[in-house]
């Protein structure tokens, strides 16, 4: 691992990751007051989190203003992520004839890229004060990374908008309902059009979050997971890239492991924890970071007091590991946004609250330092810090 990625590693840990535990947070946030109705400029001082997955647009590229967002933030919000979604919904006549599906699961149309996403989100922030750019981290999601041209997409966004962008992602790899709608060639973990994207990632020190279920739908029992020796072998080609994996590998189909309990009683097994401890413990796998967001990680973890407990003991083990995000798709009010921070409550009531810590300054987020910036001789410069960077050819 070469030291510019250790400063990245060091930095992202120590800045954006969970500092105080993910517990204070979501104990105390139920309690706090509603947001506030007033356009936020500044990162408020005393916020409650901040939000490492969150997309403005959705399937149809349609949402709510940066504005909106903003106003949403309030005081509660810290820094969030920024990202539309990378695929168009069709709208086929001869699939939903006047009705316009607006998601992906209301129609059997296929899905495309949708590469301007990258050039709206980017203009959005433009227009922004620079007090009002420093509570956001847009991320780069217009690519199709079963493209091997994938890269020059992503270097071309960072050339035409140099300043705006923190990292890329969410993007998918293997995503129930989702690949099988895509048009073209289906994405792979042993593409090598992935292994350049995470090549590209190592060298200028954008962030990646990845989607990717770590097991197909409907699998078998205590089978190992379809996905997650692909998935560990890919990471560990790319030691020197920051990954986060969206969801936890984890989908509406895709749950942690059953177990057939006495009395014809399903219940959660241990399995899936244990699966995500092992990665927590290797040291092969120590830039790989966990995103927590969506309602149904939150629906898995909180099913029983059993799981509630088994999530909370991970997370308090490793509180630098786990990111807290929302997963919201333009959220109308703050009652929406809210929703997954609800969810979270029970898991957030077992986890341990450490003592002398601000229990709101709780630091779970994507967020960066680092950023696209100007041409020097010839190169493009990512940003990590105000004197150290990393430099690739366009």
């Amino acid at each position: 691992m070469n030291q510019n990625s250790k400063t990245i590693r060091r930095e992202f840990a120590a800045r954006h990751l969970c500092t105080p535990i993910l517990a204070s947070l979501l104990v105390l946030l139920l309690a706090l007051a509603p947001f506030g109705g007033r356009l936020a400029a500044q990162e408020p001082a005393d916020y409650d989190f901040h939000d490492s997955h969150f997309h403005l647009t959705n399937y149809i590229q349609q949402g709510i203003s940066i504005e909106d967002y903003l106003a949403i933030m309030g005081d509660r919000v810290g820094r969030s992520t920024l990202f539309g979604i990378p695929l168009q919904q069709t709208w086929s006549y001869q699939n939903s004839g006047d009705f316009p599906p607006s998601y992906y699961l209301q129609s059997d149309a296929p899905l495309y890229y949708y590469s301007f996403t990258d050039a709206y989100i980017a203009r959005l922030y433009e227009k922004l004060t620079p007090e009002q750019q420093a509570r956001f981290d847009p991320m780069i999601v217009g690519f199709n990374p079963a493209d091997m041209y994938a890269t020059d997409h992503i270097k071309r966004v960072l050339n035409t908008f140099p300043g705006v962008f923190t990292g890329i992602g969410e993007f998918s790899i293997h995503k129930e309902f989702v690949s099988s709608k895509i048009a073209g060639e289906v994405a792979s973990l042993t593409n090598p059009a992935l292994d350049r994207i995470f090549d590209l990632c190592a060298e200028t020190g954008l962030v990646a979050i990845m989607h990717n279920d770590i097991d197909m739908p409907f699998s078998k029992p205590k089978s190992e997971p379809v996905y997650l020796a692909q998935a560990k072998d890919m990471m560990r080609r790319h030691p020197d890239a920051t990954i986060i994996w969206a969801h936890i590998g984890l989908g509406r189909i895709v749950h942690p492991d059953r177990s057939i309990a006495s009395a014809g009683t399903a219940t959660r097994s241990p399995a899936f924890m244990q699966v995500v401890q092992g990665m927590l413990t290797d040291p092969t796998l120590d830039h790989v970071y966990f995103d927590i967001s969506w309602e149904e990680v939150a629906k898995y973890a909180t099913e029983t007091p059993e799981t509630v407990q088994r999530t909370a003991d991970v997370i308090n083990r490793y509180p630098d590991r786990f990111l807290f995000g929302t997963d919201k798709v333009a959220p109308k009010n703050p009652e929406a946004y809210l929703i997954y921070t609800k969810c979270m409550h029970r898991c957030g009531k077992n986890c341990r609250q450490r003592q002398k810590e601000k229990p709101l300054k709780v630091i779970m987020n994507v967020c960066s330092t680092r950023r696209a910036e100007k041409c020097v001789h010839g190169k493009k410069r990512i940003s990590k810090t105000t004197d150290d960077y990393v430099a690739f050819t366009r």
